[in-house]
């Protein structure tokens, strides 16, 4: 589904990423690891082209993507979910979501009622303003917004940091539902033990490189915690 190919990335003069390759396969649950600070947020940025990539390539269910528009993606079938639970506070979460549909155009008017679904508390809140709601609740509206786009493919960013425990287990429990439908998705994630209950795979970045990936089972291997050891 996702094919990432010696992909470099710099903010300027500071190089970010080396030559990273990765691969999200069909169905399939990734989870990108790393220390803080080793590139995974920048690999998610360069592939949903919110970053411009130095040289290497970005191929999306075999279409070289690499040149293409941040919203051209999109409608391509990627949907992102930013770090620090992003959303556009002045707007309802009914606008919101009303925002993220438009942008796709082709997007069914059933998908907000299956976002809702997965997270059923944003229903009582659809006239509040996202500014006013709590960190995990624009958690939820951000992945919701990112879901009624209909995705065929999801980057998550650090989806449970900073939330408090309970909307975490909500948010892991419409990831595995999500993963569980199909849906192939990229989850930048920091702990080890949320990463062994979902993924199928993994990779580990250090240093805007990739030191190790594998299937899940691996994750368990003293080597891999030291990568991921503060």
């Amino acid at each position: 589904m996702l094919e990432v190919g010696a992909l470099q990335v710099a903010y300027g003069r500071a190089q970010v990423l080396f030559g990273v390759d990765l691969t999200a396969p069909d169905g399939a649950l990734v989870c990108l690891m790393g220390r803080n600070g080793v590139g995974k947020t920048t690999l998610l940025k360069a592939v949903m082209g919110v970053l411009a990539v130095r040289s290497g390539s970005v191929r999306f269910d075999g279409r070289d993507i690499t040149k293409l528009k941040t919203h051209e993606r999109v409608r391509l079938g990627l949907g992102y979910v930013p770090q620090g639970h992003e959303t556009f506070p002045q707007l309802t979460v009914a606008e919101n979501l009303q925002v993220a549909q438009e942008a796709a155009k082709n997007a069914r008017p059933g998908a907000v009622d299956e976002a809702f679904d997965l997270f059923p508390a944003l229903r009582g809140l659809l006239k509040r303003r996202a500014g006013f709601l709590s960190g995990g609740q624009q958690q939820q509206l951000a992945i919701a917004r990112a879901l009624v786009t209909e995705p065929r493919m999801l980057l998550l960013d650090e989806p449970t940091e900073g939330i408090q425990p309970s909307i975490v287990q909500e948010i892991e429990g419409a990831i595995r539902q999500l993963h569980g439908a199909g849906l192939t998705i990229l989850l930048v994630e920091q702990y080890l033990e949320l990463a062994l209950r979902l993924a199928d795979k993994f990779v580990i970045l250090d240093a805007g490189e990739v030191a190790r990936s594998g299937d899940a089972a691996e994750l368990r291997d003293e080597s891999v915690r030291r990568l991921l050891a503060v």
